[in-house]
C-alpha cells in the first residue's frame, strides 16, 4: 500500500506483505535491513533499561502511525491469545515454509521478522510473488553445526550449542542456518543479531 511507505520509512519500517480479510486490508510491517537497527538504537526504549525495548519501540511507532491512517495496530507479542502472524504471512502469497521450516520471505528470506500489523479500513492483496526455495541448493538444511532441522527443530540442542563457547559465532552472529539462505544476504547487522539470539535464549 503506497501511502504507508513514507510513514513507515520515517521509521526504517517497510511492509512484508498485505491481504484483504473480512475486517480490511491487512499489511505486515518488518525492519527496513540494513537501516532499521541504527534506527532503533537512537530511540528512548533502546536506552532506558527497562524490559522488552524493541516491542514497546514497536507498540509507541505503529500505535502512532495507526491513528495517522484510522487503522488498528495489532502486534505479535503482549498474548496470549496471540495474533496469527504466521497465518496472516503465508496468505500474502509472499511467504513460504523454508526447506528448516521457518517462513521465508521473497526479498527479507530467513531473516525476517515482525514487528507488527496495520488492519486497515480499504486496500487489496498483493500479487503473488515467485518461491525463492525450490530453485535454491538449501543450504539453510546444512549449516547448523548441531544439525539442529535434521528432523523438525531440535531447540533444546539449538539453545545448548549457543550457550556453550563453541556456539559463540551463533551468538554474536545470528543462526548459521538463516545467515546462509542467499535472499537478503547480509542485511542484518551482527548487534542486532545478537539482541535477537540473547532474547531467544
Amino acid at each position: 500500500m503506497d501511502v504507508l511507505t513514507q510513514p513507515l520509512a520515517a521509521h526504517a519500517l517497510i511492509q512484508l506483505g498485505q491481504v484483504e480479510t473480512e475486517n480490511g486490508c491487512l499489511v505486515l510491517i518488518g525492519p527496513d535491513e540494513p537501516a532499521f537497527w541504527p534506527h532503533f538504537q537512537l530511540s528512548a526504549e533502546a536506552s532506558d533499561g527497562q524490559p522488552d525495548p524493541l516491542d514497546r519501540w514497536s507498540r509507541r511507532i505503529l500505535d502512532q502511525v495507526a491513528a495517522d491512517f484510522d487503522a488498528q495496530a495489532l502486534f505479535p507479542f503482549g498474548g496470549p491469545p496471540f495474533h496469527p502472524f504466521q497465518t496472516w504471512a503465508r496468505d500474502t502469497g509472499r511467504f513460504w515454509a523454508s526447506p528448516i521450516g521457518f517462513l521465508v520471505h521473497d526479498t527479507a528470506g530467513l531473516f525476517v521478522s515482525f514487528r507488527g500489523a496495520l488492519l486497515l479500513k480499504t486496500g487489496s492483496s498483493d500479487a503473488a510473488r515467485e518461491n525463492p526455495c525450490p530453485p535454491c541448493a538449501a543450504p539453510c538444511k546444512s549449516s547448523c553445526p548441531v544439525d539442529a532441522f535434521a528432523d523438525g527443530y531440535d531447540v533444546a540442542a539449538c539453545k545448548a550449542h549457543i550457550s556453550s563457547p563453541e556456539g559463540a559465532d551463533c551468538l554474536a552472529l545470528g543462526c548459521r542456518a538463516r545467515r546462509a539462505c542467499p535472499v537478503g544476504q547480509g542485511n542484518r547487522l551482527p548487534q542486532q543479531a545478537a539482541f535477537h539470539m540473547k532474547a531467544f535464549l
